[in-house]
């Protein structure tokens, strides 16, 4: 693994421990030509993913891309990150699982909000108001009406 800090190859792990509910190892690394420490994380990967834009644009699945959208949309909310780490990390698997390499931005943009809705309420109109591209306090409004009548269907 090259050092972030100095780019040398000669680096060696000094701790490793399970991460993301055993789905990733964390791994400490300590750079013996500059003394730098750092982390990385090894995940599985069953398949490489591809995501096919709205323009027909075919570009390789960037996890952390995803994870900053959703951290933006869940900043100063009261959810522990453990638990922001497992909803990524179940999306990926939901990807990963569905068979094909391609998947589009309307799945993963569909499967993010589902994951928010069952995190947080807040969370999730906020990543709505910019996946669905809210031009107005009135599209707020009607995605939260439409969230109401949704919630009472499944209560009866």
């Amino acid at each position: 693994m090259r050092c972030p800090f100095c780019n040398s190859e000669d680096t060696q792990v000094k701790d490793s421990r399970q991460a993301e509910d055993g789905s990733a190892v964390r791994r400490r690394r300590l750079c013996n030509a500059c003394a730098g420490r750092f982390t990385t994380f090894e995940r599985v990967q069953l398949r490489e993913l591809y995501v096919v834009k709205k323009t027909g644009q075919r570009v390789p699945f960037d996890r952390h891309k995803m994870a900053r959208s959703i951290m933006i949309a869940m900043q100063k909310r009261p959810v522990e990150p453990e638990r922001i780490e497992q909803m990524i990390s179940g999306i990926i698997r939901q990807l990963e699982s569905e068979g094909s390499s391609d998947i589009t931005s309307d799945q993963i943009g569909e499967l993010v909000m589902e994951g928010l809705a069952g995190l947080d309420k807040v969370a999730y109109v906020r990543y709505a108001s910019v996946y669905r591209d809210f031009r107005a306090t009135e599209d707020f409004e009607a995605f939260i009406e439409e969230q109401k009548l949704v919630y009472k269907e499944e209560e009866e």
